[in-house]
């Protein structure tokens, strides 16, 4: 039902020391929306167990999905976090099931901030010493930071074709701002050098950067402007980190359960060969789903934001929640591993990033 990979130097780590949650100082969650309904019982044992108790300091990382479950698991009760925004994400129903306008699509999005903070969230995830949370945000210039469509769109087909010849052309379209705990020690290497600022998270800034690292192109409103940061048009941290391509540069291994064996850098990339580079995954123990536990699913496939608009939400709700309900195999899976440490059924990455 689950796979596990891990990197070169990640591997050599634990068949010397064996499988623990103390090999970990780093976390990431990937881009992806509902795709990572799959993961909800991995994320459940995880940071219920798997990691409860914990006293060293771990670097939540993620984009877009990734940071909303990154707000999740810096949480007093992440289990429960988690558990209200996989409920009131899947529930959602927009007035018009078949093309809901972004302005909707945005005030559902802080409904759903709301449910997911409650009243005292946002305060523990920016004092939570041990689960730092990281929420990746892509600053926009020039016409994709237009909340005109033709303008926009016609900006992003201009991303297209920069990242199609070579990733670093976006740099002139996109900064990458990482809002993180004001103890952050997470330090990062990204060749293509994409410029990265590093802003602390605060009361007056958490909920607009967890918004505008979701916030998708030409599906929402972009944010403008956030707080302790320069003025300017921000949105979905995929864009540039979309499965993520930079190095950690943090001692420890990083953790990294995520819906895919196929690994891609950024929005852009979904539809390319270009693969991520190897020596950037050395050190993380990548955990997804088998292609059988996927076909196992209702309609043979992994949620996806699509099933917004082609199902009816009866339909899409009662598919998502069945997903829910054999998302905890994939948990059970990896509980059985680890407490049997059955390390030699881990893969090498290279099977994946060749």
């Amino acid at each position: 039902m689950l796979e596990i990979y891990a990197g070169e130097t990640a591997l050599t780590t634990i068949h010397q020391d064996g499988f623990s949650p103390a090999l970990f100082s780093s976390f990431l969650g990937a881009s992806g929306g509902p795709k990572w309904f799959t993961l909800l019982g991995l994320d459940k044992y995880i940071f219920g167990e798997f990691f409860n108790g914990r006293q060293q300091p771990l670097n939540v990382i993620g984009s877009s999905a990734g940071a909303f479950r990154a707000a999740c698991f810096a949480q007093r009760d992440p289990v429960a976090a988690i558990e209200r925004l996989a409920k009131h994400y899947s529930e959602t129903v927009y007035s018009d099931d078949t093309k809901p306008q972004a302005d909707e699509i945005t005030a559902k999005a802080i409904t759903l901030l709301d449910e997911l903070f409650g009243d005292t969230g946002a305060s523990e995830i920016i004092n939570n010493s041990v689960f730092k949370a990281h929420f990746i945000v892509a600053k926009c210039h020039g016409l994709v930071a237009s909340e005109n469509k033709l303008k926009q769109g016609a900006g992003l087909l201009n991303s297209f074709l920069r990242n199609a010849l070579s990733r670093p052309l976006l740099k002139s379209q996109y900064e990458r701002y990482i809002f993180q705990h004001h103890q952050s020690d997470l330090t990062i290497f990204d060749p293509d050098h994409i410029p990265t600022t590093s802003v602390p998270l605060s009361l007056h800034n958490i909920k607009t950067a967890l918004l505008a690292s979701g916030s998708i192109p030409l599906v929402m409103q972009g944010i403008n402007n956030i707080a302790d940061c320069p003025p300017g048009m921000y949105r979905d941290g995929g864009i540039i980190d979309y499965h993520f391509d930079f190095q950690i540069k943090n001692e420890g291994l990083t953790l990294y359960p995520h819906f895919s064996s196929t690994l891609k850098a950024g929005w852009f990339d979904k539809n390319l060969s270009r693969k991520v580079r190897l020596e950037h995954y050395d050190n993380t123990v990548l955990l997804c789903p088998s292609a059988e536990f996927i076909d196992s699913l209702p309609y043979h496939k992994i949620p996806d934001r699509k099933d917004f608009v082609e199902m009816k939400p009866a339909q899409r709700i009662q598919y998502w929640r069945q997903v829910f309900v054999e998302s905890e195999k994939l948990a059970q899976h990896f509980k059985h591993f680890y407490q049997t440490q059955n390390i030699n059924s881990i893969k090498s990455i290279k099977q994946l990033i060749r």
